[in-house]
């Protein structure tokens, strides 16, 4: 008898009905898409950061900044450190190997700069030596293809960017390229100064001869917005063989996906020896920056990481405030469920109140008339559930394909979450309507009062 009077009473009324489902379809729809990208918005953000570059720097251990604030150049014994090119391979050993999106080493060196027909006239510009799109075979087999390309592709190029085997191309920086007065397919000599040790004195002492001088062709010129505008970047062979650094680099410059710092990885950054055990572990396998430095400063030898920390805490910030807007973006529309099924069903108990009355009146319970209102909105509000949660993974992958490029990936623990949502909003909607079920008296409302 429960079950038909319930029947009878959502055919009855299937248009309200249909609006309250509605309406909790749309609520369901946009929790189910807004959570599923909330959860999956981490990778999506971190990767569209990573086009504006790396969020990791690798120097030399002991490698000085003063050649970068006071202009102490190389050589002069200070800033003379090197990390080893053949061990760059093994960043992508460690245990967030995957997280590594991109990197490139460099090798920077002072050269004079010669035009061809004006030899008596050089002047010195800053080489810089990099991985443009470098074919990297790691050591544990698998092959990997890296560089500027990716960790630099916001830059504005214009002509071409550079390959690895371009031994005889430069790209010229926009400031660079007005001060020389350069253009595509100019032709350029650099030479640089090399120690050597002076034998005579046997003493030890190196004395800076002139190096090799070697032409190349202006292929690019690429405007970066900051000082790299000002120097000449070549591949990292050419620039190891003009300087006579074979095999060696002064910094790598590293692109991963992090997760924002807290407490913990603050305290790490400080000092991992001050962890627990417990905290240890959970740090060194939580993919936070400062242990992705610290990662790489085991496989590297003589290295120091340094997180760029204006990337790194920008990108938390960004990621914070994004899943924050979500998350008011779905309180925000239950909410509007919630008030909408409230009006709805409170209407159709105002258009019900005489044959509540009548139930009562023939010794219906309160309980036993509120579980029938009760079930008739459950029933309703899980086929709107379902429809809603649908809709919802829809909606997921046109806004991931919208705003990130990419599909979302869908999250079976959103199912339960949604299914708990719209339990709790149909609940919050059908109070006031249940409140104005148990005022009614029989007596008034069979009389029209």
């Amino acid at each position: 008898m429960f079950w038909r009077m319930a029947r009878g009473a959502l055919f009855r009324q299937r248009g309200k009905m249909l609006m309250v489902a509605f309406t909790i379809a749309l609520g369901a729809s946009l929790a189910t898409a807004m959570l599923n990208v909330m959860l999956d918005v981490g990778d999506k953000v971190n990767q569209e950061l990573k086009t504006y570059g790396a969020n990791i720097n690798v120097l030399p251990l002991g490698a000085s900044l003063l050649d970068d604030l006071y202009g102490v150049n190389e050589g002069s014994g200070v800033s003379d450190k090197y990390l080893n090119e053949a061990e760059l391979g093994n960043i992508k050993t460690i245990f967030w190997a995957f997280n590594i999106v991109d990197f490139s080493p460099y090798l920077n060196a002072r050269a004079r700069i010669i035009f061809p027909g004006a030899e008596d006239a050089p002047a010195e510009a800053q080489l810089v030596g990099a991985w443009f799109n470098h074919h990297l075979e790691l050591p544990t087999g698998e092959a990997l293809d890296t560089g500027m390309r990716n960790l630099k592709s916001w830059w504005d190029v214009r002509g071409r960017w550079l390959n690895d085997d371009d031994t005889k191309a430069v790209m010229v920086g926009e400031a660079a390229a007005r001060k020389y007065g350069l253009e595509l397919g100019d032709s350029v000599v650099f030479q640089t100064s090399v120690l050597k040790t002076n034998v005579l004195q046997n003493n030890g002492s190196q004395t800076p001869v002139d190096g090799e001088a070697a032409e190349f062709t202006v292929e690019g010129i690429f405007s970066a917005g900051g000082d790299e505008d000002e120097y000449f970047y070549l591949p990292l062979a050419s620039v190891q063989g003009l300087a006579d650094k074979e095999g060696l680099v002064n910094r790598v410059e590293v692109s991963a996906l992090t997760t924002p710092d807290n407490e913990l990885s603050r305290r790490a950054a400080q000092d991992p020896k001050a962890l627990s055990i417990k905290e240890w572990e959970t740090w060194y396998c939580t993919a936070y920056v400062s242990a992705i430095c610290y990662q790489i400063d085991e496989v590297i030898t003589d290295a120091v990481s340094k997180p760029v920390r204006q990337v790194a805490e920008s990108e938390g910030a960004i990621l914070e405030k994004t899943q924050l807007l979500m998350l008011l973006i779905t309180i925000l529309s239950l909410a509007g469920s919630a008030l909408g099924i409230s009006n709805l069903v409170t209407a159709s108990v105002m258009e019900r109140s005489a044959e509540i009355g009548l139930l009562k009146a023939v010794g219906a319970y309160d309980a036993s008339v509120s579980a029938l209102v009760l079930a008739e909105i459950l029933i309703t509000g899980i086929v709107g559930g379902t429809a809603g949660y649908f809709a919802g993974l829809g909606f997921a992958q046109i806004i991931g394909h919208s705003v990130f490029g990419s599909a979302i990936d869908i999250k079976p623990v959103v199912i339960p979450l949604v299914a708990a949502l719209v339990f709790l909003v149909t609940m919050a909607g059908s109070v006031p309507s249940i409140r104005l079920l148990l005022s009614l008296r029989p007596a008034e409302v069979l009389h029209g009062r």
